[in-house]
């Protein structure tokens, strides 16, 4: 197993903890007898918090996958950009839990939404580092990446840093509401991932526009 090898094994050990971890916090509910499924259905936050948290580990950790896969070699920047990286992955599971224990408390949910949103931001900001960090120089790609088509991807990595900090202030308009858009981001990320440019998709494109001008 190479380098980079290596810390995807571990990363993806942290990623499936914390993923794991999140079902914990849906409660069997006690001595509700007969009346079952209506204290089933009083659970609703924390399903709610539930499964838009596992979509977004399970997002990050696609994306986590997809840029390790051209990664040749790692450094000591690499290493503890990942490692800050995942301290926020593995503490996902505890503002989800304040989300589902708040969601229906009035102000408190907001300020429930807004610690999330908080820690999407912190996300944000470590990947885009992340990104930042491997764009710089592209020693560390494999070879058959385009290193320059890759440093133009930059301001697309950079999106979640301009999307979620608006979050953290629609959580005081409405917070279901916030919980929902960060669903929905999660399938938008899902759907709309930047690809890592290779130099045979660079040669295609150049091999294209010859035979349009031709």
């Amino acid at each position: 197993m190479n380098e980079s090898g290596r810390v995807e094994a571990f990363s993806d050990g942290v990623f499936a903890i914390a993923i794991t971890l999140l079902v914990l916090e849906i409660k069997v509910p006690h001595d509700a007898g007969n009346d079952l499924w209506s204290a089933l259905g009083e659970m609703w936050p924390s399903y709610a918090a539930y499964a838009v948290t596992f979509l977004i580990i399970g997002v990050m950790w696609v994306n986590h996958h997809t840029v390790f896969q051209v990664i040749a070699r790692v450094d000591r920047t690499l290493l503890f950009l990942n490692l800050v990286l995942l301290m926020g992955v593995a503490a996902l599971p505890w503002p989800a839990a304040v989300v589902a224990a708040y969601l229906r408390e009035g102000h408190a949910a907001k300020i429930a939404l807004a610690v999330y949103g908080m820690f999407m931001v912190f996300h944000a900001l470590v990947f885009q580092g992340m990104w930042w960090h491997l764009t710089r120089t592209g020693h560390l790609f494999a070879d058959e990446v385009d290193v320059e088509a890759a440093r133009a991807t930059r301001a697309r990595f950079a999106l979640g840093t301009v999307v979620y900090p608006i979050t953290v202030g629609l959580a005081f308009v409405s917070a279901p509401l916030t919980l929902a858009v960060h669903g929905l981001l999660a399938v938008y990320y899902a759907f709309n991932q930047v690809p890592v440019p290779t130099k045979a998709e660079a040669g295609a494109g150049a091999g294209s526009e010859g035979a349009l001008g031709g």
